[in-house]
This record gives structure tokens, sequence and C-alpha cells, in this order.
């Protein structure tokens, strides 16, 4: 599967517990919308990135892609300590100059 760039290195940076590149793949004024709270800029970025590492111990498996140019929904398996795993979400993603510029998470 092609993801686009900025969402290819979200995933890997995920997967190796890498919040520095996680966190650089986003635009500085960035917004995550996850859990119902929404988390604007990197240093809110990387707070709730460690957050929900820390709480479910989460692999992220995207499956598949859907999406042109600025926005692209991932859909993916998320496997971790939390009730009703594994899950299937969605990962929302808005893109900009080679950034992400939003990110929701839902089912």
């Amino acid at each position: 599967m092609n993801l686009p760039f900025p969402i290819q290195t979200y995933s890997d940076a995920d997967k190796r517990n890498d919040v520095v590149a996680l966190t650089h793949a986003f635009a500085t004024d960035a917004v995550v919308k996850d859990e119902g709270q929404s988390h604007a800029g990197h240093q809110a970025i990387d707070a709730w990135w460690r957050n929900v590492k820390t709480r479910y111990r989460h692999v992220i498996e995207p499956l598949a892609v859907a999406g042109n140019g600025d926005f692209a929904k991932v859909r993916a398996r998320v496997t971790g300590q939390f009730p009703g795993s594994p899950a299937m979400l969605t990962f929302a993603f808005r893109l900009e100059g080679g950034q992400i510029t939003g990110l929701e998470i839902g089912a």
C-alpha cells in the first residue's frame, strides 16, 4: 500500500516509538482530534502521543487508504492494551505542503 509521505512518516515513527519523528510529520499548527479532545501544535501532539502510547501500548497496522491530494482516510487495525483490542479505526488526515495539518481518529 502506498501511503502519502507524511502519513508513512507518521506510521513508521509510531512503530519505532519515535515521538520526535512523529511530531515532525505534523505542521507546527496541526490539530489532532482523538477520544473527544483536540491537541493543537507540536507540544500538545507530543504530549497526546506519549500519553496514549503509555496507556494503550498500541500498534497501528494500516490496511487501506482512500482520498486525494490534501485529504486521506486510512483504515487501520489497532492492537493494544485496551478493551475490545484489536479495533478497526479510521485515521482521517489533512495534508498540506508535505506535512499533516490535521488528524481525526475514530471508529
